[in-house]
């Protein structure tokens, strides 16, 4: 079952990075829960739906995948990527999502991202 799990991770990032909101919800069962640590939790397909088609002008984040590892129903997924900030600059992340897999679905992503901009350099006293 990891191997076939590691599989959709594959190709739910490259719905991803084609903007392809119903190609990443296929893979997903209609009660899934998607939390974005430290922003929101989404749940169910339809509010999923919603909340991707109100994120930045429908433009899909830019990444890359690092490492994918399979264990069990769990699969994690980690890298960098960039997306358009709230002002509409582009900014650099790094992220790791971490899915449950039920019956073969996505029952629950959890999303980690990080905002990777470097800080300002403080002056020396």
């Amino acid at each position: 079952m990891s191997a076939q799990n590691k599989a959709t991770v594959e190709k739910v990032n490259a719905a991803f990075a084609a903007n392809n909101t119903e190609g990443f919800l296929s893979h997903c069962a209609r009660d899934v829960v998607w939390t974005m640590v430290g922003d929101r939790t989404v749940k169910g397909v339809d509010a999923i739906r919603s909340w991707m088609a109100s994120m930045s002008g429908g433009e899909a984040p830019k990444f890359g995948v690092d490492h994918i590892a399979a264990e069990g129903d769990y699969v994690t997924c980690f890298g960098d990527m960039t997306m358009k900030d709230k002002d509409g600059s582009t900014a650099p992340y790094a992220y790791c999502d971490i899915y449950r897999f039920r019956d073969g679905k996505i029952a629950e992503l959890r999303s980690y991202v990080i905002n990777t901009k470097p800080k300002p350099e403080v002056a020396s006293l």
